[in-house]
């Protein structure tokens, strides 16, 4: 496995929804969002203002509810890249028990900005996230 990339946060009112817990839907954008980041932090500004990833599919496992005010961590993880595809992985869970909210998984594909087309990863980038 990879190393991890994490982040700490508590949770705003802005992703309660009318349940009263988070909304699944803002899960799914918080694995985009530190996907993101992870890319921007490790590639070179070369890499990333002439590639882009979209995303092929997402599985989301929702385990627990998150209330707001809680702190919870998210993790990621790239756990393959290969020709133009790559599977990441995202944990987020609750700092203070430990307690998992949602185990989650997306594949990417990788894509020259100039052509929009999908292009074969390199194995610098396979070198800056395996």
């Amino acid at each position: 496995m990879s190393a991890v990339f994490s982040n700490t946060f508590t949770v705003p009112k802005s992703a309660i929804d009318v349940n009263g817990h988070v909304n699944n839907i803002t899960y799914l954008q918080w694995c985009i969002d530190i996907a993101e980041k992870h890319w921007f932090s490790k590639a070179p500004k070369e890499l990333h203002s002439n590639y882009f990833w979209v995303v092929l599919n997402h599985f989301i496992e929702y385990k627990n509810p998150a209330f707001e005010g809680e702190e919870l961590q998210i993790e990621t993880w790239v756990t393959s890249a290969e020709g133009v595809k790559s599977e990441r992985h995202y944990k987020i869970f609750r700092k203070k028990d430990g307690k998992t909210m949602v185990n989650a998984k997306t594949l990417w594909c990788f894509v020259e900005l100039k052509s929009q087309k999908p292009t074969r990863i390199t194995e610098e980038i396979r070198n800056l996230f395996l």
